[in-house]
């Protein structure tokens, strides 16, 4: 009986087949993929635009990445310099562009309201310019200490092209206006300001913390040395830490007034910088941050809740976290309490108290607290 010989396909149809099978597989995943893109690619995700040549050479001059001279550097692991530059810088595009518009080794543009709005629109840090800042026309030597703790600096150190007021007597008078303005009172040094009561005087209020009370406090005696007044006004918290030997560096913005300017007069640190960027100090290397009303209702939750972990992070083992007048309405409590007690701190003390000012109607609210980063066990 005759059989039917078997058909057998050479080796590379074999190949063939399974290359030609592998390149479909591929091509229908990256079809598949190109039009189905993942959530991570989603088109509601503000992504900034790449670098073009619209922006200044200076950018390009700044940003490098720049070879490191001796080559690969160890700490660094790598050899190559990439200067910072916030991510939102490049969402600012057009501002970012006129911000570094301008000739090298001369003059700054007289730009400060630009410099603030960039970094308020979270462009922190900024690039840095090559060029030298508008200054004071006729500037006179400062105030020694401990003369410049309570002393209005002279007009003639400020430069004032940035506000709406020219003069320290103009800030001061802000007060009996309507205008909204930060700490419209504050400026005021003089012995019926309120300025030169705060912290130290005690109040009925139980909202109303002193110093002198939050001092005594810490264990052992004398242990805060050195900290942070996040949102530091005119200066005047930081100025009574020094009185009491404590050294503290006070961040604020010039919101229509030269803030930075008037506590460095006094003898204060201004550290010119946003709430939501990461602190410039190491961990586990404060004593004490204080905040007043710069941490309140206004920034987005899970913000503050960065915020928050990141004071933590500063903080010794032991250090303070005096929250200060800390304002929400009465509906949001249990949000922010929930936000605050999870970051883990001990509560030392604990007040919650309704704002009255504006009526009570509004259901206004403020904490204020003073809790310790745990000694033992803080991570």
């Amino acid at each position: 009986m005759e059989t039917k010989p078997h058909h057998r396909f050479p080796l590379q149809n074999h190949l063939l087949y399974i290359l030609l099978l592998i390149t479909s597989n591929l091509l229908t995943f990256y079809l598949f993929s190109s039009h189905h893109g993942s959530p991570a690619s989603s088109s509601s995700l503000p992504v900034p635009p790449p670098p073009t040549s619209s922006f200044p050479s200076e950018y390009y001059a700044f940003t490098g990445p720049h070879k490191l001279p001796f080559g690969h550097n160890p700490n660094m692991d790598s050899s190559l310099l990439n200067p910072p530059l916030a991510q939102p810088c490049l969402l600012s595009g057009s501002f970012l562009t006129t911000f570094l518009s301008y000739n090298v080794n001369s003059s700054c543009p007289d730009d400060e309201p630009l410099l603030q709005k960039l970094l308020l629109r979270g462009c922190d840090p900024l690039p840095i310019r090559r060029c030298r800042p508008a200054s004071p026309k006729n500037p006179v030597p400062p105030l020694p200490y401990p003369d410049s703790l309570w002393t209005t600096p002279p007009d003639e150190n400020i430069h004032w092209s940035a506000y709406t007021c020219k003069s320290f007597k103009c800030l001061v008078d802000r007060i009996k206006t309507r205008s909204f303005d930060d700490c419209k009172d504050c400026f005021d040094l003089s012995a019926t300001g309120r300025e030169i009561k705060r912290w130290v005087t005690p109040s009925t209020n139980p909202l109303d913390f002193t110093i002198d009370e939050v001092l005594s406090l810490a264990k052992p005696h004398n242990s805060i040395r050195i900290g942070l007044d996040l949102g530091g006004g005119s200066g005047t918290f930081a100025v009574r830490m020094r009185e009491r030997n404590v050294t503290m560096v006070a961040s604020t913005l010039n919101l229509n007034g030269p803030f930075s300017n008037f506590i460095a007069s006094r003898g204060i640190i201004p550290l010119y910088t946003t709430v939501g960027k990461r602190l410039p100090f190491f961990d586990n290397t404060l004593d004490i941050v204080h905040s007043m009303h710069v941490l309140s209702n206004w920034i987005p939750t899970t913000v503050l809740h960065f915020v928050l972990f990141d004071l933590y992070r500063v903080l010794r083992p032991g250090g303070l976290f005096w929250l200060d007048h800390f304002f929400f309405v009465e509906g949001q409590m249990e949000e922010y309490v929930s936000v605050i007690e999870s970051v883990g701190f001990e509560k030392l003390k604990w007040e919650i108290g309704r704002k009255l000012d504006r009526g009570a109607e509004l259901k206004e609210m403020y904490i204020s607290a003073l809790v310790q980063k745990p000694l033992k066990n803080s991570w």
